[in-house]
């Protein structure tokens, strides 16, 4: 086993990450930006490093300051979290290149996965079904409009090299396909580095549904069943359960999308944490739509439902050992449920809420798990995904699990920016949600058939004045690619 690991990440991942390690008695370095000078991940990790300017570009996604770092703190391997360069081969192949291991799969499987063309390609080659659409990217206009015009309307644009909801697009009627392209295109450009883009026909109210996989460098792969992320905005999971209410009615469908999933991971040569993503119509039917080759933001479901550490797991597979949990060893207990904690306004459109963080108060209580990348008098900054933390619930049955969720998020208060706990809790008191009747359109459904809310407008007047005070000290210029769609958005709402 490792003696040192770096984090090369953030937020409530880095956290997240570094308390697994010292629970094994490794020590780890933390990396950080401008940004992140006083977070919690610093505080929290043996040693940490330096990275540059706030911008990911000129940090998190600087392969060769991470790998420096790395060098100069005597780290044996990097742990990439989430998100920035999880699921980069480059930087896989640069870890090997200098003797670093790389806490995730191998080069070639994340090469095979990561494209997403290239993994429906890999699927239909192990017998699984896909959502109908396109094996390789779209060329131009002309191909996107003969494409979408074969599959039918609706239709999805979706980048090539990426996921967590950038670089898609929705798209209905063939004139508003030409803007959607572009738009998705320059989207999956900044957020990924490839502006390549695919089209698959877009269900209607399919259910959201990923394969938990694990496996070792000795050929044993298997699968720890299914999260339900179909609570969605903007194609961003928000709300995750297991085990799917679909489930609870169907329990053969587990077996044989689990069945699926270990059949692809196979196919790819895949060893350590990974996630098939697939939709799941109203028959039934299930269709592969990618695979995230790393550690999943809601990975905490899965661990509370199975007893497992799946990040200790990473580090035992990435350390050459043998998985020793065969499929038949794997059960399930209870009902987990996770809310991703944002600051932002879920009355706005989801507009992000970057500021000081005046006030903090965090739930505590059986069953109840917080991973969490703040605290109070901790500056969120524009510069990134405005995730503050997750909060994920055990409980015996489903409903034990919402009472005990709902009443950890009524003791969470954030003060100084706006978040989606309030939210939240609507939505958990929704019937429709409660009976498990739900699609990833519910979030939309949810807004028309919702009253409108007053406006506060002490409460307005709160939040932009934080969102102002955030925003007072000039941020160092951003280079080419380096922004994001809620960056932009955020600062162009201020100017309004």
């Amino acid at each position: 086993m490792f003696s040192k690991v770096l984090v090369a990440n953030r937020g409530e991942i880095a956290v997240r990450v570094i308390r697994t390690l010292h629970d094994l008695g490794i020590s780890s370095v933390a990396v950080y930006s401008d940004a992140d000078r006083s977070s919690p991940a610093v505080s929290l990790a043996r040693e940490a490093a330096y990275l540059g300017p706030s911008p990911s570009s000129e940090s998190y996604l600087n392969i060769g300051k991470i790998l420096d770092a790395a060098h100069r703190h005597g780290a044996q391997a990097i742990h990439p979290g989430y998100g920035f360069l999880s699921e980069n081969a480059e930087f896989a192949e640069a870890c090997a290149t200098v003797g670093i291991i790389f806490i995730g799969p191998p080069v070639e499987a994340i090469r095979k996965m990561g494209s997403k063309t290239s993994a429906r390609r890999l699927a239909i080659a192990a017998g699984a079904p896909i959502v109908p659409g396109t094996q390789q990217p779209v060329t131009n206009v002309a191909d996107a409009k003969r494409v979408a015009t074969e599959l039918g309307y609706p239709v999805l644009l979706k980048a090539s090299a990426g996921g967590g909801g950038k670089g898609m697009r929705g798209v209905s009627h063939g004139e508003h396909l030409e803007a959607a392209l572009r738009d998705a295109s320059s989207e999956a450009l900044r957020a990924f580095g490839n502006g390549e883009i695919y089209i698959e026909k877009q269900l209607i109210q399919p259910r959201h549904i990923e394969i938990q996989v694990l496996g070792d460098h000795h050929g044993n792969l298997i699968h720890l069943g299914e999260r339900d992320c179909s609570i969605q905005r903007r194609h961003q999971k928000v709300i995750e359960e297991s085990p799917s209410p679909l489930m609870l009615l169907h329990p053969d469908l587990r077996q044989r999308m689990g069945e699926a999933a270990v059949r692809i991971a196979r196919s790819a040569g895949y060893a350590n944490a990974g996630t098939m993503e697939f939709l799941v119509d109203r028959n039934l039917n299930f269709y592969f739509l990618e695979m995230n080759t790393r550690l999943q933001v809601e990975h905490p479901v899965t661990e509370l439902v199975t007893g497992l550490d799946l990040v200790e797991w990473q580090l035992r597979i990435a350390a050459g050992e043998h998985l020793t949990i065969s499929q038949e060893n794997v059960s399930w207990s209870g009902s987990a449920i996770e809310c991703r904690i944002y600051a932002e306004d879920p009355e706005h459109n989801f507009m992000p809420s970057p500021g000081l963080i005046t006030h903090l108060h965090e739930p505590s209580g059986p069953g109840l798990r917080l991973d969490s990348g703040i605290s109070a008098g901790y500056t969120v900054p524009i510069d990134y995904d405005p995730m503050l933390a997750k909060l994920a619930v055990w409980g015996p049955t489903r409903e034990r699990a919402l009472g005990r969720i709902d009443r950890a998020l009524s003791e969470y208060s954030v003060g100084g920016i706006r978040t989606n706990i309030a939210f939240f809790r609507e939505v958990l008191g929704d019937p429709e949600f409660r009976a498990g009747e739900f699609s990833t359109s519910f979030i939309e459904e949810f807004f028309h058939r919702r009253p409108p809310k007053p406006v506060d407008i002490e409460s307005e007047a709160a939040a932009a004045l934080a969102a102002a005070t955030a925003m007072r000290a000039p941020a160092p210029a951003q280079s080419n690619g380096s922004g994001s769609a809620w960056l932009a958005e955020a600062r162009r709402s201020l100017l309004r």
